[in-house]
């Protein structure tokens, strides 16, 4: 008995499913159904209760999973300790995000880890938010990135930075030639808005509710760049996360105005189990994220200050988007 086909039972016990202990270990799922067969024989015992309902494990099952966690916990202490003192960063690094933040926040921060840390294989999942706290707490990833983190108690939030929410419309708009507009001048406009299960249209709502501002929803969507073409149309105008806008706003095809009189802003957190043992690769990688927020070309801007973990509620459960041939899933729309 290896550790390795431990591990594949504990992730097996803690997704319930094959495919995803499977994808976890970069097996096949017959290779999961032969480890916990040879688990079977050994210890001359049925460990999971093989039916067509719900996935559970036998008590002897239940037995097991205890003790092989505590053994892979120990396992993970004892290589992260030994690679610290040999001063080694390497392994794979996987993590989970949503869309937006995987794509126009995520990368300036791989270039600086992978500059400095070129024996890591990092590999990014791109999904919306509550397929990311799944995927942490199952162990398919190590570290989330969510905007407004949900309060869980098997999770860790660490606060790193806060995207300013802008207001954005067309160049042709009235309001395009103002720097900057209260709420209240949004009160009637045609308005393009995320789904009303996405955390950063429940705090645009909340906003609006709170300045007794009403507007039109006049279409729903469930990502960033569906918006920004939306309004570029003049179809209505919107609020997103300035820098999911940067592009748009350089090349004159949509105006940001800023929002007068309210701290606008979506906090951006990182999610790790609390049980994790943390590699030297996420000791560093969550150092450069708490560091400071680079721009795009590399450099580095000094985020604003965040408060602890907001609260707002993980979006419904999506289908998976299709997984491109550098081992990450992503969509050509991104969600927030």
């Amino acid at each position: 008995m290896q550790i390795e086909t431990l591990k594949v039972f504990c992730d097996l016990s803690e997704t319930e499913s094959f495919t995803k202990a499977a994808q976890i270990n970069d097996i096949t799922q017959s290779a999961v159904s032969q480890q916990i067969r040879s688990l079977e024989n050994q210890f001359k015992a049925t460990l999971i209760e093989r039916s067509k309902k719900k996935f559970r494990l036998t008590r002897e099952g239940q037995i097991l999973y205890e003790h092989s966690k505590q053994i892979i916990q120990t396992y993970d202490m004892l290589r992260a300790q030994l690679q610290e003192l040999r001063d080694v960063v390497s392994g794979t690094l996987r993590v989970a995000t949503i869309y937006s933040i995987g794509l126009y926040d995520l990368p300036p921060y791989l270039k600086r880890f992978l500059r400095t840390h070129r024996t890591v294989n990092v590999h990014v999942e791109y999904h919306r938010a509550n397929r990311v706290y799944e995927d942490v707490l199952s162990n398919v990833c190590d570290i989330g990135l969510v905007a407004f983190a949900v309060k869980e108690s098997r999770l860790e939030v660490i606060p790193l930075w806060r995207d300013k929410l802008v207001l954005v419309c067309s160049p042709r708009h009235p309001l395009a030639s103002r720097e900057s507009v209260p709420l209240s001048s949004l009160r009637g406009e045609r308005f393009i808005s995320f789904e009303p299960d996405i955390p950063t249209r429940r705090a645009i709502d909340k906003a609006l509710r709170a300045e007794g501002v009403e507007v039109q929803h006049v279409m729903e969507v469930d990502n960033i760049e569906t918006v920004k073409r939306a309004v570029e149309i003049e179809l209505g105008i919107s609020v997103i996360p300035q820098s999911t806008v940067a592009t748009e706003v350089r090349n004159g095809t949509l105006a940001q105005i800023e929002i007068a009189g309210a701290d606008f802003a979506r906090p951006v957190s990182a999610i790790l189990k609390k049980s994790k043992v943390l590699s030297p690769a996420m000791k560093q990688f969550i150092s450069i994220l708490k560091d400071t927020k680079p721009s795009p070309d590399g450099g580095s801007d000094t985020p604003e200050p965040i408060p602890p973990a907001p609260v707002a509620a993980p979006a419904p459960r999506p289908a998976a988007a299709p997984k491109s041939s550098s081992g990450s899933r992503r969509s050509a729309a991104p969600t927030v």
